[in-house]
């Protein structure tokens, strides 16, 4: 249940083991995940995302969190050449460069930049004159930079697009459709559906965002408010730019939590994405995105004077007290793959191989 870019990774990976797959969405239009909801808006926390994938750059170099994000990275790389060769090829952008504004931020880097080379990872430092050649179009202040080659940028939609077509061609069914309740049948689960009737599986997956809280709540037997999942809303902008950016621009760039993403595959090289904004809640704030706009006052005139092509928002569901996300079983033959929060389209490959995992592992996971 739930395409975006976690479902349809767990139900395509699932399809690519030889697993018989039904994808139920009620935002599923024909055989591609839906755009937008009634309203126009985009609502779909994987339609609102960026697509980056920050692994190596991750604070930490041990426990889950850095697991999963090291077993996506690599499954990104596989899937990526598995899907191109398909006929199927996802735009991606190697390289990510995180900038410090000020002397804390730089030590900060440095620090992280110099263990994580220990480890054998190629963070690599970029001092003043490394970054001499991007300084008309970086917001300043601007001391140094963390330069990580493994991590990138693939494109949401495309992934999503490519993720649903190779399904289909491999027998994955979409469906589209509401879970309203659950219940355990027969050493499986019935499925009742909003638009009636039912649907029955051996195994259930739920990554439905905060849809799958809800559906747990209405099983019998689980702990209460477990798995509580809040809505996060984020806010992005598409600019058209006057001129292309620099060649040597670094793939993604990423100053004081804002993520500048040029998209070369748009206008000449001309297009970039501009997001970062985190708001409690289902409502967008403006003043908020106009903050984003202006980086805060410090947008160097080339974005100042970018024309505005779209704006689009998403939810993200974050876990209540818990760290995200969330990848458990609730119950023998019931798999839940949610609450990644800001994290989807990175984590979406380590969720699905760990979903297939439990599957494989028989019904009570052992």
């Amino acid at each position: 249940m739930g395409a975006g870019i976690v479902g349809l990774a767990c139900a395509w990976w699932l399809q690519c083991r030889g697993h018989q797959v039904l994808l139920l969405d009620p935002a599923l239009a024909g055989d591609l995940p839906g755009d937008r909801d009634p309203g126009g808006e985009w609502r779909s926390g994987s339609r609102a995302a960026l697509g980056l994938l920050m692994a190596d750059s991750f604070h930490r170099d041990r426990g889950r969190a850095w697991d999963l994000r090291q077993r996506s990275l690599e499954l990104w790389s596989r899937w990526r050449h598995e899907l191109a060769q398909r006929g199927h090829p996802i735009p991606y952008r190697p390289g990510v460069l995180l900038l410090a504004a000020d002397g804390a931020e730089q030590e900060r880097l440095a620090a992280l930049g110099e263990h994580k080379r220990a480890l054998g990872l190629p963070l690599e430092p970029w001092d003043r004159r490394r970054l001499e050649p991007l300084l008309p179009t970086l917001p300043q202040p601007c001391l140094a930079g963390l330069h990580s080659g493994r991590d990138g940028q693939l494109d949401p939609a495309s992934a999503l697009a490519a993720l649903a077509a190779d399904g289909r061609q491999r027998g994955l069914a979409l469906q589209r459709d509401a879970a309203v309740a659950l219940q355990p049948e027969r050493g499986g689960w019935r499925v009742e559906l909003a638009g009636g009737g039912a649907e029955r599986a051996a195994w259930v997956v739920l990554a439905a965002g905060t849809a799958a809280s809800t559906l747990l709540k209405g099983v019998s037997g689980l702990e209460p408010g477990r798995w509580t999942l809040e809505p996060v809303l984020g806010q992005a902008l598409e600019l058209e730019l006057a001129a292309p950016l620099p060649s040597e621009w670094p793939g993604t760039v990423v100053w004081r939590g804002v993520n500048l993403v040029p998209r070369p595959d748009l206008k000449g090289g001309r297009r970039l994405w501009l997001g970062a904004t985190l708001e409690p809640g289902g409502t967008a704030d403006p003043d908020q995105l106009s903050e984003l706009r202006d980086l805060g006052g410090a947008a160097p005139e080339w974005l100042r004077g970018a024309q505005v092509v779209r704006h689009w928002q998403g939810l993200r569901p974050r876990p209540l007290g818990r760290p995200a996300p969330l990848l458990e079983q609730p119950a023998p033959g019931l798999l839940l793959a949610a609450g990644h929060y800001r994290n989807g389209v990175l984590l979406a490959p380590a969720s699905a191989a760990w979903v297939a995992e439990r599957i494989e592992a028989g019904p009570l996971g052992a």
